[in-house]
């Protein structure tokens, strides 16, 4: 059964933990200040939306399509990622707690995350090529077999990369990040 098509709707203040998400395909759509803590998001489509100040922690979006969706202020702890639908994905981030989110093999070029807290993330085997981590917080990220070719880290912190087991070509970096990425040598920078 094809999914309804609902366009350029503004959802402000709902809690879809209590009233449940009509399973639709969402475009051009805004949500400000939803709560989506824990709800079912699984099976929808997101094309062309905005998400502000709201909370998705915790939420099911196993085969969920977002593309060119944008983030700011959202708590988002504990999101799978890597259980959405990798079909033409697109997300980009702005002063969001993505705390212990997964983005497992995940095609993300060009993404923004901008002043985000990503600490204890999974960046395992993702694609972040010219991704931009301005300003954000990575301590315990996991990056591993990750291609990070020409992203940049110039204003992120806490962050610990392995040149040896992630595509490193042309990434930017701060003077003062370069600990994160000798770490593994224990040499102490002064």
């Amino acid at each position: 059964m094809p999914l309804s098509i609902l366009e350029n709707l503004v959802f402000k203040n709902k809690n879809f933990k209590e009233e449940k998400l009509t399973r639709a395909e969402y475009e051009s759509c805004q949500f400000l200040n939803c709560i989506f803590y824990e709800a079912d998001v699984s099976m929808n489509i997101f094309t062309e939306c905005s998400f502000e100040q709201c909370d998705l922690s915790m939420s099911n979006v196993t085969n969920t399509s977002f593309k060119d969706v944008f983030f700011k202020d959202c708590k988002m702890v504990g999101i799978q990622f890597n259980h959405c639908n990798p079909f033409l994905l697109e997300m980009n981030f702005e002063d969001c707690n993505l705390h212990l989110s997964s983005f497992y093999k995940l095609n993300l070029k060009n993404t923004s995350f901008k002043n985000c807290n990503l600490s204890e993330n999974d960046f395992v085997e993702t694609n972040l090529t010219n991704a931009n981590f301005e300003k954000s917080e990575l301590l315990g990220a996991i990056f591993e077999n990750t291609i990070l070719e020409k992203s940049d880290f110039r204003s992120a912190r806490n962050y610990t990369i392995d040149p040896e087991t992630n595509r490193i070509k042309k990434a930017k970096f701060s003077r003062e990040g370069i600990e994160g990425l000798l770490f593994r040598h224990q040499i102490e920078i002064y």
